[in-house]
C-alpha cells in the first residue's frame, strides 16, 4: 500500500537532506563517513530541485525515476561502511544502514506513479 503521497514525499527529501548535513556533528564522527554524508546532502538536494514533483524547482526528473535512484542508494547505504571500510566507526556504521533502512521504506510506501502521483 502507497501512502506516502509525491507532496509527503518532497518534505521527507527535504528532511533527508538536512539529517545527512548534520548527521556527522549530531551523531558523532568524522573523515569519510562525514564527507559522505556532505555529498550525499548536496546530491539529494539537486535531486530533490530537479525532480518533477510538488518540492521539485526545474522539474527535470521524472517522479518515478527519482524512486528508481533512491531505491539505488537505499540499499547502497547499508553496505556502504563495509565497502568504504568504515564499518568499524559504529555511530558512522548505524548511521548509514539506518539511513538506508528508512530510506528504503519511504521508497516501498511512496506513490512514484499512479493517481496520487500525478
Amino acid at each position: 500500500m502507497k501512502v506516502i503521497s509525491p507532496s509527503a514525499h518532497g518534505v521527507l527529501d527535504y528532511v533527508t537532506v538536512v539529517a545527512f548535513a548534520l548527521a556527522p556533528t549530531v551523531v558523532g564522527f568524522s573523515g569519510l563517513p562525514a564527507t559522505i554524508c556532505y555529498v550525499l546532502a548536496a546530491v539529494h538536494l539537486v535531486l530533490t530541485l530537479v525532480t518533477a514533483f510538488g518540492a521539485g524547482v526545474a522539474k527535470l526528473v521524472p517522479f518515478h525515476l527519482h524512486g528508481r535512484i533512491e531505491l539505488v542508494v537505499s540499499l547502497v547505504l547499508i553496505v556502504l561502511p563495509w565497502l568504504l571500510g568504515f564499518a568499524g566507526v559504529l555511530a558512522a556504521r548505524w548511521f548509514f544502514v539506518g539511513a538506508g533502512v528508512v530510506i528504503f521504506l519511504v521508497w516501498l510506501l511512496t506513490a512514484y506513479s499512479g493517481p496520487r502521483a500525478a
